[in-house]
């Protein structure tokens, strides 16, 4: 029997395909161990950034030392005298303490935001395939337990990090919230004390003089010391909170001092110093430290416009009394007598108004204070007068002084006595400001004279120079200066200065548009400022290396005067560039502008801009300098002062010609002294008798050696044009300065004929 396979099962069972494992997806082990790495190492690093960086520790600590300022601010605010000084430093320190709560609370707010994010980086592990794989197959994970066993160890810290921190900044937020709500309810309690003592309120807070029956109030003695620590807590803080602008203060006034002490010594070792007399010093010859504890205690004064009262009453008080070191020995006895009367009623209303509470007594005392100070100021204040530097200023000041203690007594009277107490205070200070702002103008002055006298004596100049017209020039600045800080000192202490500032600046602020140009009047007033100021300084810088344009002075330093000429040229460029930059003119505007400028020249400026391009390269290119002796066309003279359009030219015969700088490079100049000072003058002259020329020779070469004005050191030429029997015809050629040309011929002539008289020889020129 033959065997015969089932064909029809062979084709009805298909062979399974054979398929390679090489490109199967599968995950492996080390797939899986990838996944957990890169979820420790994100388990990591969000450990590491859920943590406290120094950072944080620091806004930390910002908090809690927000909170003892706030802690000392609202217990001050409950027991201390409601004066306008502590009121308007409350004001402006809960101001910044509420600037300071709100960048903690973005702090805050930002530190939470990044704990957010952390939070999200777990979440996106969710979206790793390989690894929530693994975390379902409870089979495979047993492979990877001490794998999952750390990563567990991690998450486990990271979450309780992450729990504690964002505790602690909830905590946080909710006590800057707090702070902030007790900050504006303090705000308000603070404001409406300013609006109370305010001049705009009249409404009576205490009864009328006459309708008091206590005269004394109750616990009023107690009271004092209480008042004395809390306003003593009160100054101390404000002294740590502006401790480091008093220490660059007093760093500078340490500099001054230094700079005036190594002038005054330098003055001294070489004999000059009793020379501070020809200049009226009043100051700086008594010593250094008492002026320059009067620059540095102005300027504290004015920079601490709202200190607490003590603070700035203690400065006031310091000042006056290194004042009276000053004026003692100075003044006269009724003068000075008429002074420290002053300073005692200053010093009463001091005590009167830091620590006292109101009662009757109280108020009687301030009437009779303000009575006295009416008749200081018809009767007395005459005798200070004399002895200020600034005696315009000084009899508004009296005005001020006598009007201020009247308008004191009629708002005691009938009940204003907020009011009364700092129109009283406002009345003294302003007096005495007016002194102290007077000895300050005179300090600065004495100081500017100096460097110049003292650079003048480095360069062997020792002639003393027109002082007091100096001064007339110098103070005007100065008085601007002076009577802007006189203001601003009697404006912050009638409670008005924040108000003016604010209105002020909401005007100065304020945009207006002309066609498509947006400026505001800040803008317009701050270019002409800098302009102002950038046309003082290039005017004024040469004084302070001894420059005071002194036509006669010959040892003049012309390279000094080439760098002063290049500094003024760049202060005046730079000033403007800062004006334009501070004027926020848009740059397309301003290419339209110097479009404009352009067709302008074009048109008309060819003269002004070719001056203006032609004193740049007389500057750099140095033809002529100040102090030259020159020769333009037919004009001569000294040059006397070069500008960036205009040549000053002294003549001999004392016009002073001005010359376009366009002219002066576009002709031939003959400079005498653009090598050195000295110029080649001739003599000539007949001797008749019984002589040789040897001996003619002989006693011209002595006389002109007698003879200090002339240059020896270049020798002297002796020609005959004429020899005869006892006669003789000389020509003589000596150097001497050209700035004293005919001095030198004049003195030569005599010294040649009384010696040539004493030898028996008869002498013509």
């Amino acid at each position: 029997m033959i065997y015969a396979p089932n064909i029809s099962s062979q084709t009805t069972t298909p062979k399974k395909e054979s398929r390679s494992k090489l490109f199967e997806e599968t995950t492996t082990d080390s797939d899986y161990l990838i996944a957990i790495e890169k979820a420790g190492e994100v388990m990591e690093s969000a450990y590491n950034d859920a943590d406290f960086d120094s950072a944080s520790h620091h806004l930390f600590g910002e908090i809690k030392r927000t909170q003892s300022k706030l802690d000392l601010i609202l217990t001050s605010l409950k027991g201390a005298n409601p004066n306008v000084r502590n009121q308007q430093m409350y004001h402006t320190v809960l101001k910044e303490i509420e600037l300071d709560l709100e960048e903690q609370n973005t702090a805050i707010n930002l530190r939470n935001e990044n704990l957010e994010k952390i939070k999200s980086r777990f979440i996106e592990l969710r979206k790793d395939k390989t690894l929530m794989a693994l975390i379902k197959d409870t089979i495979r994970r047993k492979q990877f337990k001490r794998e999952f066993a750390n990563l567990r160890k991690k998450y486990l810290s990271t979450d309780s990090l992450m729990t504690k921190n964002q505790g602690i900044l909830n905590n946080k937020k909710r006590i800057t919230v707090q702070r902030k709500i007790a900050v504006s309810n303090a705000l308000i309690a603070v404001e409406n004390n300013l609006e109370k003592s305010g001049i705009s309120m009249f409404h009576k807070e205490q009864p009328f003089l006459w309708n008091i029956t206590e005269t004394v109030p109750r616990k009023a003695v107690q009271n004092i010391g209480s008042k004395i620590v809390i306003e003593e807590s009160v100054a101390e803080y404000y002294l740590s909170y502006r401790i480091g602008g008093l220490i660059t203060l007093v760093f500078f006034m340490g500099l001054l001092g230094w700079y005036i002490s190594r002038n005054l010594k330098y003055l001294k070792t070489n004999g000059y110093k009793d020379n501070l007399s020809l200049f009226n010093f009043k100051y700086l010859n008594r010593g250094i430290l008492v002026p320059v504890a009067v620059v540095g205690l102005s300027i504290a004064v004015v920079s601490n416009l709202y200190a607490p009262a003590l603070f700035i009453e203690l400065l006031q008080l310091l000042l006056l009394g290194i004042l009276t070191l000053l004026f003692k020995n100075q003044w006269s006895g009724t003068s000075m007598r008429n002074w420290l009367l002053l300073l005692g009623l200053f010093i009463t209303l001091c005590f009167l108004d830091l620590f006292i509470e109101v009662g009757l007594l109280q108020r009687c005392a301030f009437i009779i204070i303000n009575v006295l100070g009416i008749r200081y100021g018809l009767v007395q204040i005459k005798s200070l007068k004399d002895q200020l530097y600034i005696k315009a200023f000084f009899k508004w000041a009296s005005i001020l002084f006598i009007g201020l203690n009247g308008l004191s007594i009629l708002y005691n009277l009938f009940g204003r006595v907020s009011l009364s107490n700092m129109l009283s205070l406002t009345a003294f200070i302003s007096l005495t400001q007016i002194v102290a702002l007077s000895v300050l103008l005179k300090i600065i002055l004495e100081i500017i004279l100096l460097q110049i006298y003292t650079t003048r004596v480095k360069r062997g100049i020792e002639k003393i120079f027109d002082h007091e017209s100096l001064s007339d020039t110098l103070k005007k600045p100065f008085i601007i200066l002076m009577s802007y800080m006189w203001i601003i000192v009697i404006a912050s202490n009638l409670n008005i200065w924040e108000s003016l500032r604010s209105s002020l600046a909401s005007l100065l602020t304020h945009p207006n548009t002309i066609g498509s140009i947006t400026f505001t009047l800040g803008n317009i007033v701050l270019f002409f400022i800098i302009i102002w100021v950038a046309h003082l300084l290039q005017k004024y810088v040469a004084y302070f290396f001894g420059e005071i344009e002194d036509e006669n002075e010959e040892n003049i330093n012309k390279r000094q005067h080439s760098k002063l000429l290049i500094t003024r040229l760049l202060v005046l460029i730079g000033g403007y560039l800062l004006a334009v930059a501070a004027s926020g003119m848009p740059l397309d505007k301003l290419s339209i502008l110097l479009g404009a400028l352009g067709v302008g020249v074009g048109l008309g400026l060819q003269n002004v801009v070719n001056n203006f391009v032609s004193g740049i390269i007389l500057i750099f290119d140095k033809p002529i300098q100040v102090g030259d002796v020159i020769e333009i066309s037919s004009e001569s003279g000294r040059v006397k002062a070069m500008g960036l359009r205009t040549t000053k030219i002294n003549a001999p015969n004392g016009a002073e010609i001005i010359i376009p700088n366009g002219n002066l490079l576009s002709q031939n100049i003959t400079n005498w002294t653009y090598t050195d000072n000295f110029k080649l003058v001739e003599i000539s002259i007949e001797v008749s008798g019984d002589t040789t020329p040897d001996d003619i020779n002989a006693i011209i070469i002595q006389a002109l050696q007698d003879v200090t004005l002339i240059n020896m050191e270049k020798a002297p030429q002796i020609f005959y044009s004429a020899i005869s029997e006892g006669k003789y015809k000389i020509l003589i050629k000596f150097w001497c300065s050209i700035y004293r040309t005919e001095e030198s011929v004049s003195n030569v002539r005599q010294v040649l004929f009384s010696t040539f008289k004493a030898k028996g020889l008869t002498f013509s020129t």
